[in-house]
């Protein structure tokens, strides 16, 4: 295989998860006595220009079908990011009604319905139908299909050009990052501006986040990575902001490298810096994160099996991508962990890809009342753990697994 970006030859692991199905491949009754396609979840290392990707074996529309189950607006943590985000970009670039604001990959317009508001034209292109449909029930105009360059020049031609373009967790799930990125310069207007949001991989190594692995993220990117990409693809990075979601996360700001006026901010130099100082273009700093993430996976594996042998109950929460990665590479099954409740209607029903747990309602947490409640999605912790908070009736316990094993 080949490096996605700079095209050199990958020869260097990272990390090996086994195989897994899609995490966001939720099963039905039906699908449920049907075989399930599982593909290798491996990533390399690019030694060239350092770009942490999945060994290809899935595309995208296998990835993101019209089912998606994924909403952004469940989770309150993620829309009040998105509000803050809107404020934010209207004040420091002075959006008002005669610019045009687009978002790439808009899901369910958790983010425009701030734009909307706020009185600002705009638009998003959201590849898949379900999360496409409830953001179009918003009033806002959606375009059901994935970006692309060939897109950015149609919309550039009908005069769609934009003041800023919006894409959050976006970058790293495309499996063309060069096609993705030069689209954004050629749909810039010329003093057009473009914020992109991505977990940072010096985060997820730090942090032991390897359960933000799965197919859908085709790359696990750094500054250093990227600021390589866009200059590549006819961007320039003039600002970068330490994010706390996801774990960790990098705003990066960007413009035209032909025509933007916006000043490059000391902050990338510092951050670059950073990245350079913990090892980021060193293959050192790749080589221990296979064992880390083997030995949380045992521990967790150990944990559930002490539990049922002390008949302690358990249950989880949070039917997150994350979570079926944890769960598929220590091998959980439902006689372990027996029901993840969920807070998504378009989840509730279905079951865990690979490992087939059912996914329910929060009232069986309610209704049962299990000693352990496990929270996957750890990322929005805090949010889950106050929707929560009536499990101490029973004296029940909080547990999330990463970075490490943790009782709350």
């Amino acid at each position: 295989m080949n490096c996605r970006h700079c095209g050199a030859h990958l020869h260097h692991p990272f990390l090996d998860l086994g195989s897994a199905p899609p995490s966001n491949n939720y099963l039905t009754t039906d699908t449920l006595h049907a075989p399930e396609q599982w593909f290798p979840l491996r990533l390399l290392v690019c030694e060239e220009c350092w770009l942490v990707q999945t060994e290809d074996f899935s595309k995208a529309n296998e990835l993101f079908a019209d089912d998606y189950a994924y909403f952004s607006s469940f989770s309150r943590t993620w829309v009040k990011h998105a509000e803050k985000y809107v404020v934010s970009m209207i004040d420091r670039f002075s959006l008002g009604p005669d610019h045009l604001f687009i978002e790439v990959a808009a899901n369910d317009g958790y983010l425009l319905q701030f734009v909307q508001k706020a009185g600002i034209p705009c638009l998003g292109i959201e590849p898949t139908s379900s999360t496409a449909q409830a953001a179009q029930k918003k009033g806002l105009k959606i375009i059901e299909k994935f970006f692309s360059l060939s897109l950015a020049q149609t919309l550039a031609q009908k005069g769609c050009s934009a003041d800023l373009i919006a894409a959050n967790n976006v970058l790293a799930h495309v499996p063309d990052i060069n096609d993705f990125v030069s689209g954004f310069a050629t749909l810039l207007k010329p003093q057009g501006v473009a914020t992109f949001e991505f977990p940072h991989l010096l985060s997820l190594v730090q942090e032991n986040q390897f359960d933000t692995v799965y197919h859908e993220h085709y790359s696990y990117l750094s500054l250093t990575t990227v600021q390589t990409i866009f200059a590549s693809n006819g961007l320039h990075i003039f600002d970068v902001e330490k994010l706390p979601t996801h774990g960790g996360s990098l705003r990066v700001f960007a413009q035209r490298a032909d025509c933007g006026k916006h000043v490059a901010k000391t902050e990338i130099d510092q951050l670059l810096a950073e990245e350079k100082d913990n090892g980021i273009s060193d293959f050192y700093f790749y080589c221990d994160f296979q064992k880390k993430a083997e030995q949380i996976k045992n521990g967790f594996l150990s944990f559930l099996l002490e539990c049922r042998q002390e008949q302690i109950t358990t249950a989880a929460y949070g039917a997150a991508a994350k979570g079926n990665t944890l769960l598929n590479f220590a091998g959980i099954r439902p006689d372990l962990l027996p029901y993840i409740a969920d807070r998504n209607p378009a989840k509730q029903g279905r079951f865990m890809p690979g490992n087939r747990i059912p996914i329910v309602s929060e009232s069986h947490i309610q209704k049962n009342k299990p000693d352990v409640v496990v929270i996957l999605p750890w990322n929005i912790r805090d949010e889950i753990r106050e929707q929560l908070k009536y499990i101490r009736q029973w004296n029940g316990r909080f547990v999330t697994v990463i970075p490490e094993l943790t009782f709350f």
